[in-house]
């Protein structure tokens, strides 16, 4: 179900573009689609009076970067979990700028983009305090701009690496598809937490 979800909303974003129209712009429609998926009522979704789902909104966020899984969670219930790409170094935390790694902490999914270099982001609030204190500690750039998002807006691989392969500079990437459900799930200031 969560795939027909997410080829609904693909197809929806290309529709879109095809036509003319971004993504951002047209954010109430691919709601509308998510919304009148069977998908998006799987999980406690009330219906609105004209028969359609409303969209479940997530409280935190919450990565495993050893299962390569990102999960949205109201309370303790998972309301989607996704597949996700890390940095080119994924193993431990991020300590300092070029180092390819994906950050470890309690962070916030601060401010969004959609006229990224990516298919939609959303800023995760790196570095926290702990971050740059170690960075102060050895005299290291602490590095930044780690998001949530989806794929490059100009492809510089085959789609196949890109689903396979950990490939950012430190980011958490996701399909195009699923970041468009988890920008629409997700709330501006939500925590996030990156665990290893």
């Amino acid at each position: 179900m969560l795939r027909r979800l997410g080829l609904s909303l693909a197809v929806a974003a290309a529709s879109l573009a095809a036509a003319g129209g971004s993504v951002a712009d047209n954010m109430p429609a691919l709601a509308s689609v998510a919304a009148s998926s069977s998908d998006a009522t799987a999980v406690d979704a009330p219906l609105r009076t004209d028969g359609t789902a409303e969209l479940p909104l997530a409280d935190r966020a919450v990565v495993r970067k050893s299962e390569r899984r990102l999960y949205l969670m109201k309370g303790d219930n998972v309301l989607r979990s996704y597949r996700i790409a890390l940095g080119l170094q994924p193993a431990g935390s991020k300590e300092r700028s070029g180092d390819f790694r994906t950050p470890e902490g309690e962070y916030q999914l601060t401010r969004r983009n959609a006229h990224s270099d990516y298919f939609l982001s959303i800023q995760v609030s790196y570095p926290n305090a702990a971050d740059l204190d170690r960075a102060r500690r050895n005299r290291w750039q602490v590095g930044g701009s780690i998001m949530v998002h989806g794929l490059p807006n100009s492809l510089r691989h085959p789609p196949d690496y890109y689903a396979t392969a950990d490939w950012t500079d430190g980011c958490i990437a996701l399909s195009n598809a699923d970041m468009v459900e988890f920008w629409l799930l997700s709330r501006d200031n939500m925590p996030i937490d990156i665990m290893p």
